[in-house]
């Protein structure tokens, strides 16, 4: 089944599930994103501070798959933050990734004691402007800081990546991006510990759905309407990850895995959590 589209606030286009790359580096970088563009990830989705690009340029120029069916996205870090600096950060991504634009741009963390996030944004409009970036977005951004850019710029973040998996559900994130036209994406969908796809709730609607533990929570993702982001090198995880479109969950099922709520993995509070 083809991966449904998702149409953003400025009017391009983000299939329905990436792929993420996170310390997937070197040789098995290259070889595990070629193998997700082979089965049919569109998305894919690396950062600076991976120090990965390289390895996922590689792959999308092994894949033979044309540019434009492609949508990269990469992630500025803290120590780009400011102008001028942005640019700088901005373009040593493109470099890495050897390609001439970027079709999504995400400001990492907003890093609120450096109060640069509002001039990074900023900066991110000047380059998609002149056609570096498709478009602009933001990651870990809370209701505060995204309601600030907004007010100040008038250009509302086409995306925010945040953490959410069913130990942290982010309701209320959920429903202030949806008022505000952003699409939600899904950092660690399936959450970095097993107990999620272990846990008896999980395991229930899987059965009642003969698929996995992993496609009951990323079908979970795609109904709350946000585009989760599943990372795996063994190629029959990625298709069965990417295989969630062919059945639904209820209402009842979706609150049941909701209501597993029980933080976030290892405390990543966007008010204090830093990286440069």
């Amino acid at each position: 089944m083809p991966i449904p589209q998702i149409k953003l606030n400025d009017g391009n286009i983000l299939p329905a599930i990436g792929f993420g790359t996170y310390q997937l580096t070197g040789d098995e970088g290259v070889s595990s994103v070629l193998t997700a563009i082979e089965v049919g990830y569109r998305l894919i989705d690396t950062a600076l501070n991976y120090e990965n690009e390289e390895n996922v340029g590689q792959a999308i120029r092994l894949s033979g798959v044309l540019r434009d069916e492609l949508v990269v996205t990469s992630k500025l870090p803290g120590r780009f933050h400011g102008k001028g600096e942005t640019r700088r950060g901005f373009l040593e991504s493109l470099k890495n990734l050897s390609l001439d634009y970027l079709d999504l741009y995400l400001i990492h963390w907003p890093l609120p004691r450096i109060d640069k996030y509002l001039e990074t944004w900023v900066e991110l409009l000047e380059l998609q402007r002149e056609g570096l970036i498709r478009s602009v977005g933001v990651s870990n951004f809370t209701q505060a800081h995204l309601l600030r850019v907004i007010d100040e710029t008038g250009v509302v973040p086409a995306v925010n990546q945040i953490e959410l998996h069913p130990h942290f559900p982010q309701s209320e994130m959920l429903a202030f991006h949806k008022k505000h036209g952003i699409q939600t994406e899904s950092w660690t969908p399936l959450a970095r510990q097993r107990s999620v796809l272990q846990d008896p709730v999980v395991v229930s609607v899987a059965n009642d759905h003969n698929v996995t533990p992993a496609q009951a929570v990323l079908r979970w993702h795609v109904q709350l309407g946000s585009i989760p982001i599943p990372k795996s090198a063994q190629e029959a995880r990625q298709r069965e990850n990417l295989d969630v479109f062919e059945f639904e969950l209820s209402t009842d099922e979706v609150s049941a895995i909701s209501a597993l709520e029980s933080g976030r993995l290892w405390g990543g509070d966007p008010e204090t959590n830093e990286e440069f």
